[in-house]
């Protein structure tokens, strides 16, 4: 009787030493949650990068044309968050066909760029946020025969709306004005600059 006893405990005593063994062998396998999100949300965090189609509208200052036009591009960034905050640093380059001619004058912007702070709120695979930052570009003006071109800089705000739809890829669409910084045309004799409104839809790849 005292030797099944024995026997008994130390089944019961390597039993208990086993499933301890292969519980810390468990938890200790696991990676730890790094990401500072709600648990089981989309992470918007970390780098991306993306192409975006849009229209632009705007006018030239001290002129009478209204340069518009269809512009395209590709955009990228990186983002942080912390629980539903969202906050990053985003950079793009557009080319545009936006263009007007009135009497003998035409202006267009061949190109712009911008690069801009993001702020938002995450709803789980929604993003709404907040932006804003420097403009630069080109602004070309058109007399006759003669033509001039400026680069300059200036600023742009806007805001927009993404959204999740695999897990890495999302759509956005957005709302950006600007406005570039005025240069003294010859061909016009006067400061002229570019004031614009952009929509743009666009889609991002997240890394």
């Amino acid at each position: 009787m005292r030797k099944l006893a024995m026997a008994a405990a130390t089944v019961i005593a390597a039993t208990g030493s086993t499933a301890q063994a292969a519980d810390m062998g468990y938890y200790g396998s696991r990676t730890p949650y790094t990401v500072n999100q709600p648990l089981n949300a989309f992470s918007w965090a970390g780098p991306y990068l993306g192409g975006n189609l849009g229209y632009a509208f705007g006018n030239v200052t001290n002129n009478i044309t209204k340069p518009s036009g269809f512009s395209g591009g590709v955009q990228g960034g990186y983002n942080w968050q912390s629980g539903n905050i969202v906050f990053g640093l985003e950079g793009d380059i557009q080319f545009s066909t936006a263009n007007d001619t009135f009497a003998s004058y035409k202006f267009s912007n061949p190109w712009f760029g911008t690069a801009r702070g993001r702020v938002g709120y995450a709803m789980n695979d929604i993003l709404l946020y907040a932006t804003g930052g420097l403009a630069f570009g080109q602004l070309k003006g058109e007399y006759l025969l003669s033509s001039e071109s400026h680069t300059s800089a200036g600023w742009t705000v806007g805001a927009g709306a993404e959204f999740a739809f695999a897990p890495k890829l999302s759509a956005k669409v957005e709302y950006l004005y600007g406005s570039l910084s005025t240069n003294n045309f010859f061909i016009t004799g006067a400061p002229n600059g570019y004031n614009f409104g952009l929509i743009r839809a666009g889609i991002n790849y997240h890394f």
